[in-house]
């Protein structure tokens, strides 16, 4: 694939960019060299490598989900939340419609 003015001026389009003619002379180039490491980079044989989304093995630490009767660090403490609260209903904040 090769990309030459015309693209670069269509893709500054639709990104809304403003380009000078100059900036677009000078970024066919760079981005023919990007896609050309695009290209080397088809050419590796990888079929004997499984996909992975990362290089190190990480496992996630899960605790129990429960919850704390601890007032300061845990939950049960909705009323005293909504004391906070400049309107407040059904226990839930109240907030002024904002769509009509």
């Amino acid at each position: 694939m090769s990309v030459d003015t015309a693209t670069v001026r269509h893709i500054a389009k639709l990104a809304r960019l403003a380009m000078s003619d100059a900036e677009v002379d000078a970024l066919v180039p760079e981005l023919n060299n990007i896609l050309g490491w695009v290209e080397q980079l088809g050419e590796v044989d990888t079929s004997g490598i499984e996909p992975l989304a990362t290089v190190i093995d990480q496992k996630l630490r899960l605790r129990d989900d429960v919850i704390d009767a601890d007032p300061l660090t845990g939950g049960n403490v909705r009323d005293k939340v909504l004391l906070n609260a400049p309107d407040a209903q059904h226990g839930f904040f109240a907030v002024p419609k904002v769509i009509e």
